[in-house]
């Protein structure tokens, strides 16, 4: 594994997003009372159980960093060595940021709590996906299923979210529970926003350049298309339709070329939930 200018760049963007995300946990997570999505919901329930059962105060690094150790095995084997030392010097520092950090209140209205807390932990973990990195633990697992079995796992790891929220109500209490379903419905759909890498679309253009239609196609996303032959319904003129399936974050330079490309094409952009078969995806350094 070498290190090249560019990520030397985003070892300090990447520092920006543990303090972020430790931030986030020390004013709006524990202020609320919240319990976040993923590894980090589960170091804080830990936390609580010990504090609160046995009279221990266990340091969330501790608990964090010990659960991260087969995720981050995993992305290390299977999803790109790059990607896992960029993820854990994320999750290192954000760790080691929370115990250091102390608890401050930002407003005590728990709602607005889960609202903007969800959409602050999005942002980082979205800043740290574009950063060749993620914040550990679920991260690392829905990023391994994206790439093996092609499809968006974002709504998986809310249901997963929901079994560690369910264990929760039934220590805690279900009035905070309840509040962290908003904060990890919230923080879910604002990633999907921020980031868009193993989202598809559905393009259907309909041109009469399909060849050069397609060499875009192929350029910009490494993608196949096929074309289909179709016929105008107003003036009963021949029309090719070039059907292409392509990762979200690469459709508006698509669109764009392709508008370069013919004037005239009519584009309809479909969002895709799954598909199945040989569909690229790019993998993690």
């Amino acid at each position: 594994m070498k290190l090249d200018k560019k990520d030397l760049y985003r070892i300090p963007v990447l520092v920006l997003v543990s303090l972020i995300l430790a931030l986030n946990i020390n004013t709006f997570i524990n202020t609320g009372g919240l319990y976040p999505g993923g590894f980090a919901g589960i170091s804080i329930l830990l936390q609580r159980v010990f504090d609160r059962f046995f009279g221990i105060a266990v340091p969330y690094s501790a608990i964090n960093l010990a659960i991260n150790l087969v995720p981050a095995y995993i992305a290390f084997r299977y999803v790109g060595k790059k990607f896992t030392v960029f993820s854990v010097l994320v999750i290192v520092l954000s760790s080691v940021y929370t115990d250091l950090i102390p608890h401050m209140a930002v407003t005590y209205d728990t709602l607005l709590v889960s609202i903007f807390g969800g959409i602050i932990n999005a942002f980082a973990m979205g800043l740290a996906l574009r950063m060749n990195a993620s914040c550990g633990g679920t991260d690392f697992l829905a990023i391994y299923f994206s790439q093996k079995k092609g499809i968006d796992t974002w709504n998986f790891v809310l249901g997963l979210n929901v079994v560690i929220l369910t264990c929760a109500g039934l220590v805690f209490g279900w009035d905070k529970a309840l509040y962290s379903v908003i904060y990890q419905f919230t923080s879910t759909q604002a990633l999907k926003l921020f980031y868009r890498k193993y989202q598809k679309v559905t393009l259907f253009v309909v041109t009469n350049l399909p060849g050069q239609v397609c060499d875009v196609i192929r350029q910009v996303g490494n993608h196949s298309a096929t074309i289909l032959d179709g016929e105008g319904a107003y003036a009963h003129e021949g029309r090719k339709v070039v059907y292409s399936v392509v990762a979200a974050e690469e459709c508006r330079e698509m669109l764009r070329r392709i508008e370069q490309t013919d004037p005239h094409a009519f584009v309809n952009e479909i969002r895709t939930n799954q598909v199945s078969g040989n569909f690229y995806i790019p993998k993690e350094e």
